[in-house]
């Protein structure tokens, strides 16, 4: 089966297969196509690929592949019946995707979909590989921006203290940042509305911001519930009080398959201190903070909120490394005897497959996105 690798869109920095996963996918049988200057941004060369055993190809003959791997999904239009697409869908913000592929024909699985709750799903875990990227660099955002060193300094001219970091939410990237802080040589403290992870949080060097009344609000994937008001506005005072005083803010909270939640209102903002920072992870998905304007910083009274967006693909090398890992474990399990099986009985492709022969296969997606009148 052709395998291909697209030049992904826009800005993305990203190449979804690297050259030292070549082998392992000719090896699975797969003949793989890689469209010229596919992994230029990511630092990887076209002969590159070529020494690993790929065909450098125009665009128009990696389109003709029955199998395209892809970050983010490919024009559908372009497809033709049949073909097979794995890519980030993101479906429940973008439903038009969804339809486009329907409409099309073509088989769509979506790498976000796949279920983090499988121990053996984890090596295929695409938000997780990602999001420890990002939380890492936010980090580096916010020390790069605020005016002050991080770790404690004793000097002959006196003793710097160490910058106070404050980390909302604890998931993959939160960890990471906390992590990340630590190593810098900040103080740091963190939160999150799953009680389950202060020990988490303790072991990577991080001080539990714990709110009264607190549960364990956590579904059996993994992901925070929502939470209803009042004790979001318990939350949001009670660790904004904790910031208050810090020097650099990083936000984390994000719900599956929703706009993300506000954790930092307008009202806080104005009372942190003057050369503070503010990373705000979320931004492409609503932003945590109310303040973020998506991809852009900006300054209010000596307070800056940065937005930025698709922070794994300011790390290009290793976040393509990650990705293409991640793929590489999914299509040796979509394998059978050389041939792709979307053999729903398999939790993994039940979940990540969202369209096949023009009807959309998952329930969940059916029903989320009101499509039942649609399918043929």
């Amino acid at each position: 089966m052709k395998l291909g690798v697209l030049v992904e869109g826009g800005e993305e920095t990203r190449v979804a297969i690297v050259p030292n996963s070549i082998p392992k996918l000719t090896k699975l049988g797969f003949e793989v196509l890689v469209e010229s200057g596919s992994g230029n941004s990511a630092h990887h060369s076209d002969s590159e690929y070529e020494a690993k055993g790929a065909n450098i190809a125009t665009r128009d003959e990696v389109m003709g592949c029955k199998l395209l791997i892809c970050i983010g999904p490919p024009d559908f239009s372009s497809l033709s019946e049949g073909q097979i697409v794995a890519c980030v869908a993101d479906p429940f913000r973008h439903p038009e995707r969804v339809r486009q592929a329907m409409d099309g024909k073509v088989t769509l699985m979506s790498m976000d979909m796949i279920p983090r709750r499988l121990s053996r799903a984890q090596a295929m875990d695409v938000n997780s590989s990602q999001d420890n990227l990002a939380g890492y660099k936010a980090v580096l955002m916010g020390a790069a921006h605020v005016p002050k060193g991080i770790p404690m300094m004793t000097t002959s001219a006196g003793t710097v203290r160490p910058a106070k970091f404050v980390i909302m939410g604890s998931g993959v990237a939160g960890l990471q940042a906390i992590a990340t802080a630590k190593r810098l040589g900040a103080i740091v403290y963190a939160s999150d509305v799953r009680k389950s992870t202060a020990e988490q949080i303790e072991s990577v060097g991080g001080r539990f911001i714990e709110v009264e009344g607190m549960d364990d609000f956590e579904d059996e994937s993994g992901y925070a519930k929502p939470l209803t008001p009042e004790f979001i506005q318990k939350v949001n005072d009670t660790v904004c009080e904790v910031a208050a005083d810090a020097d650099v803010i990083v936000t984390t909270a994000r719900i599956f398959g929703r706009p993300a939640p506000i954790t930092v209102p307008a009202s806080a903002v104005s009372e942190f201190r003057a050369g503070s920072v503010i990373v705000d992870m979320n931004a492409d998905v609503g932003g945590n903070c109310e303040l973020t304007n998506r991809g852009e910083t900006i300054e209010l009274n000596g307070v800056k909120v940065i937005g930025p967006v698709n922070l794994p693909g300011s790390i290009p090398h290793h976040a393509s490394q990650m990705y293409s890992k991640n793929i590489s474990e999914f299509l040796q399990n979509l394998l059978q005897n050389g041939e792709v099986s979307l053999n729903t009985e398999d939790p993994i492709i039940k979940d990540s497959l969202l369209t096949h022969r023009g009807e959309i296969t998952s329930n969940r997606i059916r029903e989320i996105l009101g499509l039942e009148e649609t399918q043929n």
